[in-house]
């Protein structure tokens, strides 16, 4: 059966918690991308930015998906590099890329970073890439559960991105595609705000892929919206007598990456972030009702045990300490467990940042470094000191 790109969408929002927006989406069949940059407002913007001006000029080529895929995301990294090193107001910018190219019944996926790449089949979703992340490569080595991956203090630290380095290696997959298959695009202000299994349910009930796209960003600024939020939605769909393009999908492809991102940014209401509206009901009669004393007690026994386990976490954080990254990506020192509790509640705080940027300690060793072992403060202060004085770069 010959399939076609029957609906598409995109959307990216500021979020709740940052002044600008680093995040650029890229709508232009056949191909679909969702860029996260880094490296401040004025970079980071730019790196995102010049990572899907990468695509403009590639529409008609007979190459291979999969290693057109490759050659533009490498081409990106090149520019991105470039710049950086030459412009010091760059430097260090850099940026995450997930793109897919639609060919016949075929979608194929280039990948870099953390943004994610999932695809909804008969109500299941699935997420096809592997995040390029400390917390993610920790998780699969089985050094971290997932549960713990959720809240851990470093799931923003990213271990390979367009930018950073001279060249970079690209994670292709190309799968085939079926009647009725809904693939998802998104930065990690979307994953980190909300679970896997809110996004499916917002999937599976909304009527368009527009009123999809707009209750994932309401959904994950509703969550705290503490980064930039970026979704692009497409669906296949059985083609035509005549193999015809849909009309949405002619005029999509007419615009540029720029033009697509102005044109939702004019679709979206003045209020960034509007919840549900209300509608007053009345309320039926209340009746009263029996509360047995058996059940109060359980409830009061269950929450001193939550009260017992948390002053525990919280008696322990003030014990131990750890090594990690800070947000400008330095190695640093941290007391505390590497946990968060619900709320936003977090048992570690920020010691001594040192001077060592995490990616200047090579592969074989950052693992190792940056493991979040449990330590007491003379162990891991030796091991900053160390790192300091370079006896542990080689």
């Amino acid at each position: 059966m010959a399939l076609r790109i029957v609906e598409q969408a995109g959307r990216t929002d500021v979020g709740r918690q940052r002044s600008a927006n680093e995040d650029t989406f890229l709508v232009e069949p056949p191909f679909f991308a969702v860029a996260d940059g880094m490296g401040g407002a004025k970079a980071g913007e730019v790196a995102s930015a010049m990572a899907a001006h990468a695509f403009e000029g590639e529409r008609d080529s007979d190459e291979a998906a999969e290693a057109q895929l490759v050659r533009i995301l490498r081409e990106a990294n090149r520019r991105i590099y470039d710049l950086a090193v030459s412009d010091e107001s760059h430097r260090g910018m850099g940026t995450t890329l997930t793109a897919a190219k639609v060919v016949g019944d075929e979608v194929s996926l280039g990948h870099v970073g953390d943004s994610r790449a999932y695809r909804m089949r008969d109500g299941e979703l699935e997420q096809l890439t592997k995040d390029h992340s400390l917390v993610a490569e920790l998780e699969r080595s089985g050094q971290i559960t997932a549960e713990a991956a959720e809240h851990h203090p470093q799931r923003s630290i990213i271990t390979r991105a367009l930018g950073p380095e001279p060249d970079v290696e690209v994670d292709t997959y190309t799968l085939t595609g079926r009647d009725g298959d809904l693939f998802l695009l998104c930065s990690d202000g979307l994953t980190s705000m909300i679970s896997d299994g809110e996004v499916s349910s917002i999937l599976r009930s909304a009527n368009s892929l527009d009123a999809a796209a707009d209750e994932l960003v309401r959904a994950a600024n509703q969550s705290g919206g503490k980064d930039n939020i970026t979704v692009v939605l497409f669906r296949l769909g059985a083609a035509g007598d005549d193999g015809a393009p849909a009309e949405d999908e002619t005029i999509a492809g007419q615009l540029s990456a720029a033009e697509v991102k102005a044109a939702s940014a004019l679709d979206e209401p003045t209020d960034p972030h509007p919840g549900p509206k209300a509608t007053a009901v009345k309320a039926p009669p209340r009746r009263r009702r029996r509360v047995r004393l058996g059940a109060v007690v359980k409830g009061l026994v269950v929450l001193a045990i939550l009260a017992g386990v948390v002053t525990g976490l919280y008696a322990l954080s003030r014990q131990v300490y750890f090594i990690g990254t800070n947000d400008a990506g330095l190695v640093t020192l941290y007391r505390g467990v590497p946990y968060e509790l619900p709320l936003g509640v977090e048992l570690y705080e920020e010691e001594y940042p040192s001077g060592v940027p995490a990616r200047a300690i090579p592969d074989r060793r950052r693992q190792r470094v940056l493991d979040h072992e449990w330590r007491s403060r003379e162990d891991a202060v030796d091991l900053i000191r160390a790192l300091e004085r370079g006896q542990l770069a080689g």
